[in-house]
């Protein structure tokens, strides 16, 4: 059916070519305009039969949503004094992360603080991709235009651990009795009757047992009756009340019920002035001296107000609309410290992003080779003298001079120098951050993110130099920390672009050998980097 179908689609070219390949009853076939229907049910019964060949096309692949958080917010804790109890703190928001779009968090969702600063927001602070506690937004303000949020820092919560499978299943029946846990046994006694006996069985013989004590036992408790003297004389003062009930006299434990006395009645409503001098704890009132009144202002509440809204002043702790915590850090100290602030919904295992090298030589060849780098970049590296021609001598090699040893390198101040891996698997990411010596207005700063290439050589990315007369225009680049923004596992550097009046923070995407600038808060963006 098929082969006729193509022939009738084909027309007689196709005919020859089957007839020519020896199918038979190709001659014989011409197209019938009657059987029209037959060939669209052959044309699509091949459309069919071909949809799942292009849906298993390798290009059409579509990432789960299901995995994506809904929202995840980045920002920066910068505070001063120890780690987990600082002096002053505040929490910088970067970006926010909604449906895969990266927003600037100091002005998503503004009402009027941004979503990421909103109240009973939680944080939790990592360095170097492991959790070191959590922050908690209390309130929010804004520092020279931008926001920021106050808060309090908690250590993280400690898990109780899980005892192991074999601990669970250990039990040591047949070491109970030298084991040195208190036990609690039954005592016996000697007329204690068996637990089978027929002394159980009947209820008068069991509690007539109760109340009876063993004279063997000098420390055990017993009960006694009350003594017959004690109640005959309170049989005599119960001669006003009434009549106890006809079973009381069987019973000489029943409390019974006394009517006051009418002497004393008649002295206490006679004159209240009057105490009893025999009762020395009887407290006794006595008159003050007047007090003069306070040289302060009063506001009485009125009560003829109706107006629900009327302040009133009140005596104590404030409890208004004020801030909770109170803002304690204000611009950039010389010892201020950063790390990474991540919240989100959604619990995600810890990611360390440090690198492990095999062979601990090779750190300190990169570190040396990126330090050359720096101070090419800086201008600290001498001069190298011009090689001057000189004539040949023809004194022995003995009278020669030895050539004067190479000057120390130059010190670069403020060295950070720290190698992630921001995947698994992945290779080593090298940044360098220094500066030069001297006075503030004349340093130079640099920048370094660089990976070693397949000879083991540093291939630089990204490298940004400048100076503190052009830091508006070329920022500072200072290294935060590494940090999963996007939550697919992979590490992205987080740098504080620093100007002399101005700051942002850029985050940086390195993969195929390339150093990607993947946002930037703020708004507009100042400073270009110079790439490799």
């Amino acid at each position: 059916m098929l082969q006729r179908t193509a022939e009738w689609l084909l027309g007689a070219k196709y005919s020859s070519a089957l007839k020519g390949r020896g199918f038979r009853r190709a001659a014989a076939l011409k197209p019938c305009p009657c059987k029209a229907w037959v060939s669209s049910l052959a044309c699509l019964v091949l459309l069919l039969a071909s949809l799942p060949a292009w849906a298993q096309y390798p290009g059409q692949i579509t990432k789960s949503s299901k995995d994506s958080p809904e929202l995840r917010a980045i920002a920066v804790l910068e505070w001063t004094g120890e780690a987990g109890k600082p002096t002053a703190s505040r929490l910088v928001p970067v970006l926010v992360l909604d449906g895969g779009q990266l927003q600037d968090g100091g002005i998503y969702l503004a009402r009027p603080q941004p979503l990421a600063l909103s109240g009973e927001v939680e944080y939790e602070l990592e360095q170097n991709g492991k959790p070191v506690g959590l922050y908690d937004i209390r309130n929010a303000g804004q520092e020279q235009g931008s926001w920021v949020g106050y808060g309090s820092w908690k250590p993280m919560p400690t898990a109780r651990p899980r005892p192991s499978p074999k601990d669970l299943a250990k039990t040591d029946f047949d070491d109970v009795e030298s084991d040195d846990r208190p036990v609690l046994h039954r005592k016996h006694h000697a007329d204690d009757a068996p637990a089978g006996g027929a002394g159980n069985s009947g209820g008068s013989s069991g509690a007539g047992s109760a109340s009876q004590a063993p004279a063997s036992d000098p420390d055990r408790p017993t009960l006694h009756k009350k003594d017959s003297s004690d109640s005959s004389d309170n049989a005599g003062t119960t001669t006003t009340t009434s009549s106890p009930p006809s079973d009381s006299s069987a019973d000489p434990d029943r409390p019974t019920l006394h009517k006051k006395d009418s002497s004393q009645s008649d002295g206490n409503t006679a004159g209240s002035s009057s105490a009893p001098s025999s009762d020395p704890d009887r407290p006794v009132l006595k008159k003050g001296k007047k007090q003069q009144p306070e040289d302060v202002g009063h506001v009485d509440s009125l009560p003829d107000v109706t107006d629900p809204d009327r302040p009133r002043l009140k005596r104590g702790k404030s409890s208004g609309d004020g801030p909770e915590v109170v803002p304690n850090l204000m611009g950039l100290p010389p010892d201020l410290q950063q790390a990474v602030a991540v919240s989100d919904a959604k619990t995600h295992p810890e990611h360390p992003w440090n690198y492990e090298w095999a062979n601990p030589d090779d750190e300190a060849r990169m570190k040396s080779a990126l330090e050359e780098i720096a101070r090419a970049a800086l201008g600290l590296n001498p001069p190298t003298p011009a090689a001057a021609t000189t004539p040949k001598r023809t004194a022995s090699r003995k009278n020669a001079r030895p050539a004067p040893p190479p000057p120390a390198p130059a010190p670069l101040v403020g060295e950070q120098f720290r190698v992630f891996e921001l995947a698994y698997g992945s290779g080593a990411t090298l940044v360098l951050t220094a500066h030069t010596d001297g006075p503030p207005a004349q340093r130079k700063f640099v920048t370094l993110v660089a990976q070693p290439d397949l000879y083991g050589n540093v291939l630089v990315l990204l490298k940004s130099v400048t100076d503190a007369a052009h830091l508006d225009e070329t920022p500072r680049m200072r290294l935060v920390d590494a940090v999963d923004a996007l939550a697919d596992n992979r590490g992205e550097l987080l740098f504080e672009l620093r100007g002399a009046t101005q700051r942002q923070f850029a985050l940086y995407r390195v993969l195929r050998g390339q150093a990607e600038k993947l946002f930037v808060s703020g708004g507009a963006e100042f400073g270009v980097e110079n790439r490799e």
